[in-house]
């Protein structure tokens, strides 16, 4: 085989061949993968609701789904799910929080995040039960959910308030949504002062 000779236009051509089959192999990839990476977003979710309910993973447990705008709540006995979303230091945080019938969190999960790893990662443990920032049990109607460094009754994550405010964010959107939602007249369902 005679080998080319080496011009601008047979390396733009030789270019062009190579990016062309690199594109179509990712193509391929990504759509022989999409329905799995489906299910295991499904599977997660699923798991992810019982999760932040505090219904044992292995139950059988039943909720109705309703999107409402940028919110998806999923509704029992025990309470709604809600997946909220605003933007972190790195890019989308999505966050699922479980609210008790009287909007008290009974606990959250990180759907996806593009957070700094080691930092703004914490964020899927740092607000959990037991930990530094926990906000299980308390409810936003009762506690500030902004830092402490803003005024507010949560302590940010260490060396990540913007994480930490985006977190905090996304669960009072969630909770200020499902008062809208319980309240469609606009009453927030608190005691009234006389």
């Amino acid at each position: 085989m005679k080998k080319l000779k080496s011009s601008l236009i047979n390396m733009v051509v030789v270019l062009t061949l190579i990016t062309v089959v690199a594109g179509a192999a990712l193509a391929y990839v990504n759509y022989a993968t999409s329905a799995q990476i489906e299910k295991i977003k499904a599977e997660n979710l699923a798991k992810g609701i019982k999760q932040v309910m505090g219904v044992d993973l292995n139950a059988d447990f039943q909720y109705t789904t309703q999107e409402v705008g940028d919110y998806t709540f999923y509704q029992s006995d025990l309470g709604t799910a809600i997946q909220s979303t605003t933007n972190g230091f790195g890019g989308a945080l999505k966050v699922l929080v479980g609210f008790d019938n009287e909007g008290t969190v009974l606990g959250y999960t990180i759907l996806e995040h593009a957070e700094t790893p080691g930092l703004g990662a914490k964020a899927s443990d740092w607000f959990q039960k037991g930990q530094k920032g926990d906000i299980t049990g308390k409810n936003p109607a009762t506690t500030k959910f902004t830092v402490s460094k803003d005024g507010g009754d949560i302590d940010a994550i260490t060396a990540s308030t913007i994480t930490s405010r985006a977190f905090l964010l996304a669960v009072q959107n969630a909770y200020e949504e499902l008062n809208k939602q319980k309240n469609p007249d606009g009453t927030s369902g608190a005691t009234q002062q006389q």
